[in-house]
């Protein structure tokens, strides 16, 4: 039998999802059938199919403790697997991210392939319930005056009728649940570069290219782009920051730029100790753990779990005065996350024999599984603030105030997040190994 590869990008988040896609039922459309919008971008052919699906009023599910737990526990795992995919290197995710992409895709599953997914990412809750929850949670994504939280979803197709059919429920759930855009294009290299610079608006240009290439198998892409933007409730002023040094994981000493400032949120677990700091509007924080002295950093990020991070930041003290050093830093990261998916127990997405993607298309090509996931992220923290983005490529084939002083300098490897102070789940997550 064949297989089709389908593929899916995640883009800070960013989830593309590369298969032949075609409308069920649709035949060759005419201006004035379908609004046909051009993807501004460098001579692009690729045209907007957006308004052929309908988008219904869907009601959504606000967060409760259950949906928190379950978030707080998967994206913590997500961290985790990461972590020990890539020692010695810096890690930076955005579990959302994945979240979003992985259950959009979820929404093409059947059979056992559905339920591996259901299991993962919603805890054992069906994907309809899911989709409800993500649903409330999209939307309250929010920007203000000095911080920004935003993600945006596309669903691109190979403008090829007859390898690929698909289905109308999962193009709907999309629209409906992820407010996803819907393109085709030739998936040539102009295709790669409307998608490019799709990822690019969406992530402030943090992340310009998060296609490399689409090749002759890819049929379908599905992406998720989400961007961080704010500025600290308490910016540092130029006398704040000093040259100061920061020992690499490699035991390299380097000279670098810290922050000095005095914070009032203190964090300890026993084995490490850290802080949280405010962006304006107080929605969202920075927040870091510092291990012991000795202590390996990758084996400390390892250990925690959804739970026991909750407690962690559940349990913050109030410290009147805590003195923090936060280093000035930028970092990159690209990994692909099909073996990691596959250890969390996501493992017939992903095999080409046992796949079921058939609630999403019927390929003429043969079964559709998922050839791989990539996520590619970007973050900068400096004196004003914070600028994190991530994307996500899925390829397929078919509180008692203390008076003592506190310190809490963070000159060697730590585990950082940005924080939804809502609910205090990450929505970001990071290792700073070194400074570069």
């Amino acid at each position: 039998m064949k297989r089709t590869r389908i593929c899916s990008v995640f883009m800070s988040i960013a989830l593309t999802f590369a298969m032949a896609f075609n409308f069920a039922g649709c035949t060759e459309e005419t201006a004035e059938q379908v609004t046909e919008k051009a993807v501004k971008s460098g001579g692009s052919s690729s045209v907007e199919l957006t308004a052929q699906v309908k988008r219904n009023n869907i009601s959504g599910k606000a967060a409760d403790e259950k949906f928190t737990a379950i978030r707080s526990e998967l994206y913590t795992k997500f961290f985790t697997k990461a972590v020990e995919d890539r020692k010695g290197e810096n890690v930076f995710i955005s579990p959302l991210s994945l979240h979003l992409a992985l259950s959009m895709a979820a929404g093409g599953a059947a059979g056992e392939t559905k339920d591996e997914m259901e299991k993962l990412l919603g805890g054992g809750m069906t994907i309809d319930e899911l989709n409800e929850y993500l649903y409330s949670y999209y939307q309250s994504l929010s920007q203000g005056d000095g911080y920004k939280l935003s993600a945006a979803n596309s669903v691109w197709l190979r403008d090829d009728s007859n390898r690929l059919q698909a289905k109308e429920d999962f193009l709907q759930s999309c629209a409906d649940y992820y407010e996803a855009q819907v393109f085709k294009g030739a998936f040539d290299s102009g295709t790669v570069k409307d998608m490019n610079s799709w990822a690019a608006e969406h992530t402030d240009n943090l992340i310009e290219k998060a296609v490399e290439e689409l090749d002759s198998e890819t049929l379908m892409v599905l992406m998720n782009a989400t961007v961080f933007d704010a500025q600290w409730a308490e910016p540092y002023d130029r006398n704040s920051i000093v040259d100061d040094s920061f020992t690499s994981v490699s035991g390299k000493v380097r000279t670098v730029k810290m922050m000095c400032s005095q914070e009032s949120l203190y964090l300890t677990d026993g084995k490490a100790v850290g802080f949280i700091k405010n962006y304006k509007g107080g929605k969202y924080a920075f927040a870091a753990l510092l291990p012991e002295k000795g202590k390996d950093i990758y084996e400390y990020a390892m250990s925690l779990t959804g739970e026991r991070l909750k407690e962690i930041l559940s349990n913050a003290q109030y410290a009147d005065m805590l003195r923090v050093k936060l280093p000035k830093f930028s970092a990159e990261y690209d990994v692909s996350f099909k073996d990691v998916l596959s250890e969390m127990g996501m493992k017939t997405a992903f095999d080409s024999a046992k796949a079921d993607f058939t609630n999403m298309a019927i390929s003429s090509d043969g079964n559709i599984f998922i050839g791989d996931v990539f996520h590619k992220t970007y973050i900068c923290v400096d004196e004003l603030g914070t600028k994190a983005g991530a994307v996500t490529v899925i390829a397929t084939a078919g509180s008692a105030a203390p008076t003592e002083r506190k310190e809490v300098f963070l000159d060697r490897p730590f585990v950082y997040m940005i924080l939804d102070r809502e609910n205090n789940v990450p929505v970001f997550m990071g290792v700073l190994g070194d400074i570069k």
